[in-house]
């Protein structure tokens, strides 16, 4: 495709029509030859087994996948185990993550936070993995302050991880002033861009209230105008997020990262107008 590094994240199907879906998904997203697929994992790994279980997929397709794994939760005999697993299966990458504390849980688990993760899966399986972790160019909204945020980045980074993933954004800016504080601080692992396609106007304000990414709010106000007419969200959707692609890659963004939602047409049409659709 070109020497970007251009990734696609699903999340683990529940049901068997799920996991059929999820493979047409995946052979349609297989022309722009991602360099791998991510597979989310639950709070507290309420869906280890579907990651592993995809993981296991995608692999015998012939691709590299990263299975997303979280501290949150777990001990670290369980995390022990998984990641046995995943080495025996073959898997050489994984994106560590601290996680969400799901409700009901009145602790961390044995390990509270991604940096210390890093730290346990370097010293049980050295460089077998390559490690992905976060990144919040918006800033994480259970952090005190944009400086504490960075410096929990740098932890990361610091205890072995090779690169990092941010959460979604739509503001370029955001991501070039992360980029640049992080690079002050000495960190030059490469920071791929999280990119979320627009398709659906009151899931991605769900979403975007959860996390803490921020709609900025001229993409707010065109959305609520559209109503119930899904064309023109979508056709706005894809302008929108292409032109940021756009952007970000011209600014030199090592890649970018597709969250989509075990989706294909609108991956796929934001590469096809950035020249991206492999071959």
């Amino acid at each position: 495709m070109t020497d970007k590094n251009f990734s696609i994240e699903f999340f683990p199907p529940k049901t068997p029509e799920g996991a059929e879906k999820l493979r047409a998904v995946r052979a349609r997203l297989a022309a722009l030859q991602p360099r791998y697929y991510s597979v989310t994992f639950g709070a507290g790994g309420s869906t280890q087994q579907g990651t592993l279980e995809t993981v296991r997929e995608i692999k015998a397709e012939g691709h590299d996948a990263a299975p997303h794994l979280s501290c949150i939760g777990s001990s670290r005999e369980s995390l022990r185990a998984i990641l046995a697993e995943y080495k025996a299966s073959g898997i050489r990458r994984i994106v560590a993550l601290r996680g969400d504390l799901p409700s009901g849980y009145g602790a961390f688990g044995e390990i509270r936070y991604a940096n210390e993760l890093v730290e346990f899966i370097r010293a049980e399986t050295g460089d077998w993995f390559h490690l992905e972790v976060a990144a919040y160019p918006e800033v994480h909204p259970q952090a005190k302050s944009p400086q504490d945020d960075l410096q929990n980045f740098v932890r990361k980074v610091r205890a072995g991880a090779n690169a990092a993933i941010t959460q979604y954004f739509y503001n370029a800016d955001a991501y070039f002033q992360f980029i640049d504080a992080a690079r002050r601080e000495g960190v030059e692992v490469p920071v791929v861009a999280g990119i979320m396609p627009i398709t659906n106007y009151a899931q991605l304000t769900r979403f975007s209230d959860m996390c803490g990414a921020e709609i900025p709010r001229w993409i707010r106000l065109k959305l609520a105008s559209y109503g119930d007419d899904a064309a023109s969200i979508k056709a706005f959707g894809l302008d929108v997020v292409t032109r940021l692609c756009e952007r970000l890659l011209a600014g030199g963004a090592p890649g970018l990262h597709f969250y989509t939602l075990n989706q294909a047409n609108a991956t796929l049409e934001i590469c096809r107008r950035l020249g991206l659709s492999g071959g």
